[in-house]
């Protein structure tokens, strides 16, 4: 991990789309029997490695799986295939195995910070089983057959979640995006694809996998993702020595009004929590811990909080984020 980001570099996923040969892909499914044939050879592999939580989603409530969505532990496309598809979550909830949904097996990895090899080495041992035990479609012109186009080759995205609150203020950010797009990359909001950027939050991967190795694309990622910590770091410096007292106000007023408000919506909770994330990176704000204090972006979201809660309505709902929330920053953040 390069610590000099941490505050930067959020995390890093690696993820891998697989399908099994001969069987058509899940729109087209032919019947339950070949859903259940995938799910249960992927469990059976997975019983050789660490302790996974098996879900079969058809017997989660909406609100739960609204819940794991929020957490980045399935997507979209999975609650859409809730009568068919499963999830295999480990222990630490760091590797996510989603079957049944836009490609019959989607493995990820998640690791803190910038270091987008450690997932991928973990993965790998997973995937390597999986294709030994399935038969992995693949051509030998085109790599591994995906559901989309943009997947095939490897059937890997690399991705960094990135903070970028200095590049954003200076409205530098739309430049990131065209160097993004002209480098086969894209960049994506906080639950990825088709979702927009909240609270600084940024999501950079490989737009495609064919035609380079899983290395050449880590390596590529890698490259773009450094240069744009650097630059959001030395950013965060001139902006500080251009106003100090604008930024220290913005920060310490989002600490104020967080630790102390009675009714908080969810989309102010991340505009708040971001402005106090951004009073840390300035040195304005100490967070004791960076991970939990990222965790309450989604545990302050409308389904994660539901299931820990359990309110009656939306007033309610307000209110008891405000409470959870104000409660949680006074324990981890401290003004300087």
């Amino acid at each position: 991990m390069i610590e000099v980001f941490d505050n930067i570099a959020i995390s890093s996923r690696i993820r891998l789309a697989r399908n099994v040969d001969g069987l058509k892909f899940f729109v087209k499914l032919q019947s339950d029997i070949d859903a259940k044939y995938i799910t249960n050879s992927v469990m059976k592999t997975l019983e050789k490695f660490d302790v996974f939580n098996f879900f079969t989603l058809k017997n989660l409530s909406l609100n739960e799986c609204n819940a794991l969505f929020e957490k980045h532990l399935i997507s979209k496309e999975l609650i859409e295939n809730k009568d068919i598809s499963s999830v295999a979550i480990s222990e630490d909830e760091k590797i996510i195995v989603m079957i049944n949904e836009e490609d019959h097996i989607r493995e990820q990895c998640l690791e803190d910070g910038f270091n987008l090899y450690k997932p991928y080495r973990r993965l790998s041992r997973i995937d390597d089983e999986i294709i030994k035990s399935l038969p992995i479609a693949y051509d030998k012109n085109l790599g591994f057959i995906t559901a989309s186009p943009s997947n095939l080759g490897t059937g890997m995205r690399a991705s960094v979640m990135l903070f970028l609150p200095a590049l954003t203020i200076a409205n530098e950010i739309d430049d990131v995006f065209n160097i993004c797009g002209e480098n086969g990359l894209t960049v994506r909001g906080i639950y990825g694809e088709g979702s927009k950027a909240e609270g600084y939050f940024y999501q950079i991967s490989n737009q495609a996998s064919l035609g380079l190795d899983e290395n050449e694309i880590i390596d590529k990622v890698s490259e773009f993702i450094y240069q744009f910590c650097e630059r959001e770091k030395n950013l965060r410096e001139k902006i500080l020595e251009k106003d100090y007292d604008k930024y220290r106000d913005i920060s310490l007023r989002a600490y104020g009004e967080i630790t102390n408000c009675y009714s908080l919506e969810e989309k102010e909770m991340i505009e708040l929590l971001s402005k106090v994330k951004l009073g840390q990176a300035l040195g304005f704000i100490n967070i004791t811990s960076n991970n939990k204090y990222q965790k309450l972006f989604y545990e302050g979201a409308y389904a994660n909080l539901k299931e820990i809660f359990n309110f009656n309505d939306e007033k309610e709902e307000k209110r008891v984020r405000a409470e959870y929330i104000s409660s949680e920053v006074r324990e981890l953040a401290q003004r300087r």
